[in-house]
């Protein structure tokens, strides 16, 4: 039985990644999570109490997975020059995943509190992944360049994700180039 209830609970979140990804917010809804899993409408409400709950457990299953792989580009460079360019291509190279697509489709503000503070966690200890390079290239407060860093993986996360007038490598290149002129200065 708890086997059966992990599958069908893995079904539903799996369902919920097309949704996000295919529509946005406004497709993640019980009825649609039921139909794609076969489920009856109040089955779903048997895993989820809400759909912040199932963005909530997204981000509890996908974000860890981003973040390793962020990690693991990181940890292949020698430099903290190369460390800072493996952590902003990595990132927008996951922007096309559609694990990252559906987190970044829900808004903070549909969440609960417990939601939204759990997805900051989260990008916490994302920005913590590079705070040692920074510190290593010589700057006095790591943690506030790394901050900022982020602010710049974001904003071309959104400018990819919109579809603007760049290509998404042009994006890639551009944010890259910032980024490292920028932590050097």
């Amino acid at each position: 039985m708890a086997e059966h209830r992990s599958m069908q609970r893995a079904a539903l979140l799996d369902a919920a990644r097309s949704l996000l990804s295919e529509g946005g917010t406004e497709a993640l809804t019980f009825p649609a999570l039921a139909e794609r899993t076969g489920l009856a409408r109040s089955s779903v409400y048997e895993y989820f109490r809400s759909r912040a709950a199932v963005v909530e457990e997204l981000c509890a299953v996908d974000f860890p997975v981003w973040a390793a792989e962020v990690g693991a580009a990181m940890d292949g460079q020698d430099t903290p020059e190369g460390k800072v360019e493996a952590y902003v291509r990595k990132q927008l190279d996951l922007v096309g995943d559609r694990r990252h697509r559906a987190v970044v489709a829900i808004s903070a503000s549909e969440l609960d509190a417990g939601a939204r503070e759990k997805i900051r966690a989260a990008h916490g200890g994302l920005v913590a992944m590079i705070v040692e390079a920074l510190g290593e290239m010589g700057h006095d407060r790591p943690m506030l360049a790394a901050m900022l860093l982020q602010g710049v993986v974001d904003a071309a996360v959104r400018r990819i994700e919109l579809g603007a007038a760049e290509e998404p490598t042009e994006v890639t290149e551009a944010a890259v180039a910032m980024a490292l002129r920028g932590v050097r200065g």
